[in-house]
């Protein structure tokens, strides 16, 4: 959407006085030279969910611990977590998707 001067003052007059006082504007002075450390690791911060837990079991057993633990702990409400089970009992461990491997992320990241 493109407006004119004019019409960004009828619809905004607060805004467009502020812009053109330059209310509130800050200066940026810096430049980086260097990528950051998010754009050389997307994987920062990312926070496993219970399917990549479950990922992770090598058998129904270490799958149900995991729901268990998680819905103690609050992580997983009792709804889902009976969903989660009725999956593992009906199709196993791997219907939630193939085996992730110790060092994983670490190939992922790699080109």
């Amino acid at each position: 959407m493109k407006l004119t001067r004019k019409e960004l003052e009828k619809m905004f007059p607060h805004l467009s006085k502020e812009m053109q006082e330059k209310i509130g504007s800050v200066s940026i002075d810096a430049v980086r030279t260097e990528p950051s450390d998010v754009v050389s690791n997307p994987l920062r911060g990312y926070n496993p969910d219970v399917v990549d837990f479950l990922r992770r079991c090598v058998n129904d057993g270490e799958g149900e611990e995991i729901i268990a633990f998680l819905e103690k702990r609050g992580e997983l409400s009792p709804e889902y977590a009976v969903t989660l089970r009725r999956q593992l009992k009906e199709k196993g461990i791997r219907s939630f998707g193939p085996k992730k491997e110790a060092d994983y992320y670490l190939k992922k990241l790699k080109p």
